[in-house]
């Protein structure tokens, strides 16, 4: 491998806060080769993005500043240059795509525009010759039609593709090195499959260098040549990915990579003899749901008026048992999350019946919603949105229990207590207000508030999708140790089919709405029916370097990213 690209030499990074010094990135050094991917590993807080928007000068706050080392880039410190000569490196030789395209792209801009604008000011080509340029680029990413789609905005586009033209801003600007901070994050693990597969092929195409910044160690394992392990500021260890992954030296790394949950290899290929399952449990279902349909208007016109509603559940018949849990998986938009909101009683049904402990949401409404309310209740994706930042925890969990009106008063302080306790926070949590907490810790209090109406049911909806991979083990731990003290009737709903195998005794896969297979967990996982649940778990990444990205034979299942 030639030299470095880049160097980064001894980068120290420091915040000035409230009079105090806190260090941030605390004598980092690495080398970045051309022509290599580079992956940045370690949980929220660890560096990894500050050592890159350290890198070219973006630091997110004038309280935060390099107070020490040197970025090289050939012959130039990066730390030394103003900020006219740092807006030529930014974008003309290092270009980064961000976790969140919808927050980086201009919805009030066509994403042609928006890719043109870049060549237009790195390359000085005039309008016409931008846009043949931009298109060109639309096409290497993936842009099916890059003529028509050129024309459309951000908001047009699926989550996948927005990423795509987010990846086509960075490389209009034609950089020698690009930086990915958590690219495929919030998205379904066949998009995420064919995002990283991307960017590999443009590493080979266009000769780029690129660091890969992510917390799953899955996703380097297949992407990158070199890992870097970080943690509270400090680079722990650093190699070939081969060596790091096989014999990692410090302990923290291997706490990454024990955290990983693991997926047994397919036994067999999809559409084979499955093994026997074993029979269902003979008492009574807590939720029985028969044919359901859920539709929702289409929006506009189409050429003979208005456009046929969308069936976002389609002909669903499903049995939960009493104290069992149940994984829903698919990709966005098959239908999890709106079958979990009408079984909750939160969106209409079209069609058929839904019965919590035999009562019909549809025939007896009110009276099965009541039911729902005191009985139910939902874990959300997003811990920080779903906690109200004007009130302490403490006063969201006393406000579940004093509407439940199970129980005097005066005794409910201590049974947020004995609630926080539970979930594993300390009882001086409740005094606090979510912006104090981690990620991790406002989730286990949203399972609190969850667990504060005494459920028989809790639907858990993409619950640890935004959580590092160590939190993600022990909120998953959490709901074990839960299901099995209190007799949890458990729903978990992921694109994640690894964590799904870890937790669930049964899976039900989801497609457009229908569900296309089900069973015991280890023998869908182990012998799948259906090519799109092949599909599904032939695109999670392993931390085995020698598995493929995407397994061959299933992308014709995979949804258009």
């Amino acid at each position: 491998m030639s030299g470095p690209i880049l160097s980064i030499r001894d980068l120290t990074v420091d915040a000035r806060l409230e009079g105090e010094t806190r260090r941030l990135i605390d004598g980092v050094s690495l080398d970045l080769h051309r022509g290599e991917i580079l992956g940045l590993v370690g949980e929220s807080g660890s560096g990894k993005s500050m050592i890159c928007r350290a890198m070219v000068q973006l630091l997110p706050s004038r309280a935060i500043a390099i107070t020490g080392g040197a970025v090289m880039l050939g012959d130039r410190d990066l730390t030394k240059l103003d900020e006219t000569s740092m807006q030529a490196v930014r974008g003309g030789e290092i270009g980064m795509i961000f976790q969140n395209p919808t927050s980086h792209l201009d919805p009030v801009m066509r994403i042609g525009d928006q890719v043109a604008e870049g060549i237009r000011f790195h390359q000085k080509l005039d309008r016409r010759a931008a846009k043949v340029a931009a298109i060109e680029i639309l096409r290497q990413v993936g842009f099916p039609d890059p003529a028509r789609q050129y024309e459309n905005y951000a908001h047009e586009f699926s989550g996948g593709m927005r990423q795509r033209a987010m990846i086509a801003v960075a490389l209009s600007c034609n950089p020698d090195i690009l930086i990915a901070d958590e690219p495929t994050t919030a998205l379904d693990v066949t998009i995420q499959a064919q995002i990283l597969q991307l960017l590999m092929d443009l590493r080979h195409a266009r000769g780029l260098s690129i660091i890969l910044i992510t917390h799953d160690l899955g996703v380097v394992a297949q992407t990158c040549d070199r890992i870097a392990v970080l943690r509270h500021g400090r680079l722990l260890e650093t190699g070939p990915k081969r060596d790091i992954l096989a014999n990692p030296q410090d302990a923290y790394t291997i706490s990454l990579l024990n955290s990983h949950p693991s997926m047994p290899e397919p036994a067999v290929a999809a559409g084979t003899e499955p093994l026997p399952q074993t029979a269902p449990a003979t008492t009574k279902p807590l939720v029985e749901i028969d044919d359901l349909v859920v539709r929702f208007p289409a929006p506009g016109l189409g050429l003979f008026g208005a456009r046929k509603p969308h069936a976002a559940v389609n002909g669903v018949s499903l049995r939960i048992m009493r104290g069992e849990s149940v994984g829903i998986v698919g990709e966005s938009g098959s239908g999890k999350s709106t079958l979990a909101r009408a079984i909750l009683g939160l969106t209409p049904l079209s069609e058929g019946h839904i019965s919590f402990e035999g009562s019909d949401l549809a025939q007896q409404r009110q009276q099965t919603l009541a039911r729902i309310r005191t009985e139910a209740a939902m874990v959300f994706q997003d811990p920080y949105g779903a906690l109200n930042p004007r009130l302490t925890i403490g006063e969201m969990i006393g406000e579940v229990l004093d509407v439940q009106n199970k129980m005097p008063r005066q005794q409910i302080p201590d049974r947020v207590f004995e609630l926080l306790r539970l979930v594993g926070l300390d009882p001086e949590f409740a005094s606090r207000k979510p912006r104090s907490m981690s990620g991790g810790q406002c989730q286990r209090a949203g399972i609190a508030r969850a667990l504060a109406v005494d459920p028989k049911l809790i639907i858990a909806d993409e619950c640890v999708a935004a959580l590092d991979v160590t939190i993600q083990a022990q909120i998953i731990d959490l709901f074990r140790d839960l299901k099995a003290r209190m007799n949890l009737t458990l729903i978990f709903i992921a694109h994640d089919l690894a964590i799904v195998r870890n937790l669930c005794e049964r899976v039900v896969v989801m497609y457009r709405g229908a569900i296309v297979e089900e069973g015991r967990s280890e023998t869908v996982f182990a012998h799948p029916q259906h090519p799109y649940t092949a599909a599904l778990i032939g695109a999670i990444p392993d931390i085995n370097p020698d598995k493929p990205l995407l397994a061959t034979g299933t992308n014709r299942y995979l949804m258009p990213a």
